[in-house]
């Protein structure tokens, strides 16, 4: 099987020039019979959904999000308020659908993306639900998002330890969406702009068959985004593709800067 395509767009941060390159995937899996994920990966923005709701109801959620999206990419105004704007009309799309269910139609979104202005440029982590993002930085692989679940609120508490986290009987049931309700705003983290960066962006289709620590050992063993994403891909699916399986990888070449990740 060809190796999936890898894209590269040259930037300008300082004054210095980068190479962003990245690539992503989506599959059914194993288990279920449709795929309810959907992902946008065009430059700047990158970004998985995983919908959720009945049979149709994911789909309807994710492709709309990921459709509204695409739109604020055409526009070239790539922001926050932008994304913002788009989820709204989210939201509205379905609220609207006649296809919409009563079974809790919506979908995560998490992803990153490149905001500039006169200050420069940084990458910005967004996230609603319990998609991920990744960051792969000086060898060392930090989950930048934080789930929005009942399981995490449990461990942020003390009342459950992340290895409790695995089989609990609500580790599937999260606290935010985009939904067909009023629209609760995405978490952002910024993180500066630094060559050899990468990040992942992902379903949970893939953290339930992949461990933090096989993230990194694809991530290492795969230099470029394309062969990364085959890899995971390939080993979720091997230990059980359980659910629909979503990833971006994103990679930054050259030289920048030596700021550290925080948290607005």
């Amino acid at each position: 099987m060809a190796e999936t395509m890898t894209t590269t767009q040259t930037i300008t941060v300082g004054a210095r020039r980068l190479e962003v390159s990245w690539a992503g995937v989506t599959h059914v899996g194993h288990r279920r019979e449709t795929n309810q994920d959907s992902f946008l990966a065009e430059f700047p923005l990158f970004v998985v959904a995983d919908g959720m709701g009945g049979h149709a109801g994911g789909e309807i959620a994710s492709q709309s999000t990921v459709r509204r999206l695409h739109d604020v990419v055409d526009s070239a105004d790539v922001g926050r308020s932008a994304i913002e704007g788009a989820l709204e009309r989210v939201v509205k799309d379905i609220a609207a659908h006649p296809e919409t269910t009563d079974e809790g139609t919506g979908t995560t979104l998490t992803g990153v993306f490149i905001e500039s202005d006169d200050e420069g440029s940084r990458w910005v982590a967004l996230n609603i639900g319990d998609s991920r993002v990744y960051l792969l930085r000086d060898d060392h692989l930090v989950q930048v998002t934080t789930d929005h679940s009942v399981v995490q609120e449990l461990i942020t508490a003390g009342k459950l330890s992340p290895e409790e986290a695995e089989g609990h009987p609500y580790s599937n049931v999260i606290t935010r969406a985009v939904g067909a309700s009023e629209l609760t705003p995405p978490d952002y983290v910024t993180i500066d702009v630094r060559a050899g960066d990468r990040f992942v962006v992902c379903s949970d289709g893939l953290t339930k068959e992949l461990t933090d620590y096989g993230i990194q050992h694809f991530l290492r063993q795969h230099p470029t985004p394309g062969a990364a994403v085959d890899a995971m891909l390939a080993a979720a699916l091997e230990n059980g593709g359980r659910d629909n399986v979503s990833l971006i990888v994103v990679q930054v070449g050259d030289s920048s800067s030596t700021e550290d990740v925080h948290a607005e």
